[in-house]
């Protein structure tokens, strides 16, 4: 009887593990863009650069339908749907042209502007497009890098700490009603959600490890001289005849 009971009991274990084994949970997997003939102008900082700013402004666009849903009062003030308003706010990033509502203002001005606690446009259309555009600015002016292009590292930096200040203010100031600017993060009784901190924390971390990099870029060009040198007459096989 005893040992009818342990057998039922290993059965039962192995068609545990069997069916775990059968169906592992989703991990995915890493993938990289194709190839183009744009990259043969790009060194391999241009080209982190590059793909750094491409999701960046993946995140920024996550972020705007995210906040879009949590706040449905801000596209309603300029479109007729959800949908319309990332739209036209995806196009003026990518054509590079003023929102209306930021009165002409770029860059810093414009998502102070966007921060204002009086300010009665619709706020997440400003604020994704002034961060949008700062980050921009903080690259040159540009989304895509190439040989003759350069970056400034204390730039990046400072686009940083601006997107760290940002969520700070966005989700501490308060309107003439008493409201926080813009609902984001969800801290309740019935559950947490933090999806917007964990987003953010990934544009601030991409900005700090590409400053990081342009800054040891140059500083690695005296080492790599240095190596090259004594690596010349120090790294040489040695005769054996």
């Amino acid at each position: 009887m005893e040992g009818s009971r342990r057998a039922c009991w290993l059965l039962c274990m192995c068609a545990v593990l069997a069916g775990c084994t059968a169906t592992p949970a989703p991990r995915g997997e890493v993938k990289g863009a194709s190839t183009s003939g744009k990259e043969m102008g790009q060194s391999d900082t241009n080209r982190i650069a590059t793909i750094a700013m491409r999701d960046n402004l993946d995140s920024l666009y996550l972020l705007m339908d995210k906040l879009y849903r949590r706040n449905p009062a801000e596209w309603k003030k300029t479109a007729a749907t959800r949908e319309d308003a990332v739209k036209r706010v995806r196009n003026a990033i990518e054509q590079r042209q003023v929102w209306p509502g930021l009165q002409g203002q770029r860059d810093i001005k414009a998502l102070s502007l966007a921060l204002t606690p009086d300010f009665s446009g619709d706020r997440v259309a400003a604020f994704i497009y002034a961060s949008t555009d700062m980050i921009i600015t903080a690259h040159d002016g540009k989304t895509e890098f190439f040989l003759i292009d350069g970056l400034d590292a204390q730039h990046l930096y400072n686009a940083a700490r601006n997107i760290e200040i940002a969520i700070w203010l966005m989700g501490s100031r308060r309107d003439a009603t008493g409201k926080i600017l813009l609902l984001s993060d969800d801290i309740s009784e019935s559950g947490r959600n933090l999806s917007f901190e964990r987003e953010f924390g990934k544009i601030v971390g991409r900005l700090d490890l590409l400053a990081e990099f342009v800054t040891e870029k140059y500083r690695r060009v005296g080492i790599n001289y240095v190596q090259n040198l004594f690596g010349g007459s120090l790294l040489q096989f040695l005769p054996v005849r």
